[in-house]
């Protein structure tokens, strides 16, 4: 049997964000791949988003959906208004804001309490939707996404405005990523999936290249997602192996050590 830390790992975060991961799994003394299976884009027109941006204080909370609503945002931003908290769902959104020097030291972050379940439903549980009543909330978020969150808030009387900050697409795959997708799924990986969306792109990529055989091959990889959305979004699309690891980095290190 081939040692499984033998198998790369394939971190398949944008671009713009898979370097810090790929150089953990590294120190982690695994052999780390960059595939990413999203790619997120600027807006072509960000008049909207700089507008709202400068009116921050007029909202009793911004709440971000992702890191890359995050980055987007804070392009804009030269000071967060201190009275106004923060919700964001993982520890990846919390890395980002660290990374813009916002943290539960000089700001109010908001988010769940239970690091393995960061979802819309766990992120209304800490919020104090009495103070939110009636008042106005943001969600930064990409041009689609979920309505959940907006939803719920707004069936507790929540007056919610969303803001789009940034686009994802698929990534088109010349020939030599072709190539390099082909090889990943015909020999033994471990692949990170961060959202339910890249896994759905996944899957769609290798039908393309390899067709219904390369489907199943890729449906036995080992699969390891941080949060139960995607490893329930997993086990619907047919994937036999899937680790759920909880949310942020620590986590997903942990998991992939442990099974080694």
């Amino acid at each position: 049997m081939i040692d499984p830390r033998l198998h790369p790992v394939v971190i398949t975060r944008p671009l713009e964000q898979a370097g810090p991961l790929a150089h953990r799994v590294a120190g982690a003394g695994r052999n780390a791949v960059i595939f990413p299976l999203l790619e997120i884009h600027l807006l072509d027109d960000e008049t909207a988003l700089k507008k709202t941006l400068c009116a921050l204080d007029s909202y009793a909370m911004v709440a971000f959906v992702s890191p890359n609503a995050i980055n987007a945002a804070m392009r804009h931003i030269a000071e967060w208004p201190p009275q106004v908290p923060i919700a964001v769902m993982g520890e990846g959104s919390k890395a980002a804001l660290a990374e813009h020097g916002i943290t539960s030291a000089n700001r109010s972050i908001l988010s769940p309490r239970d690091a393995r379940r960061t979802d819309s439903q766990t992120l209304l549980e800490v919020l104090d939707i009495e103070a939110l009543r009636g008042r106005r909330v943001l969600i930064v978020r990409g041009e689609s996404g979920r309505e959940l969150l907006a939803d719920a808030l707004r069936a507790q009387g929540v007056e919610v405005e969303q803001l789009a900050a940034y686009r994802r697409t698929a990534p088109r795959l010349d020939e030599a990523a072709r190539q390099q997708l082909r090889s990943l799924v015909m020999h033994a990986a471990d692949w990170l999936i961060t959202s339910s969306e890249a896994l759905r792109i996944l899957l769609k990529l290798v039908g393309e290249s390899m067709g219904e055989e390369g489907v199943v091959k890729m449906q036995q990889q080992n699969i390891y997602v941080p949060h139960v959305r995607i490893a329930e979004t997993a086990h619907a699309l047919g994937f036999l192996h899937v680790v759920e690891t909880g949310s942020g980095d620590d986590q997903l290190i942990a998991a992939l050590q442990f099974r080694a």
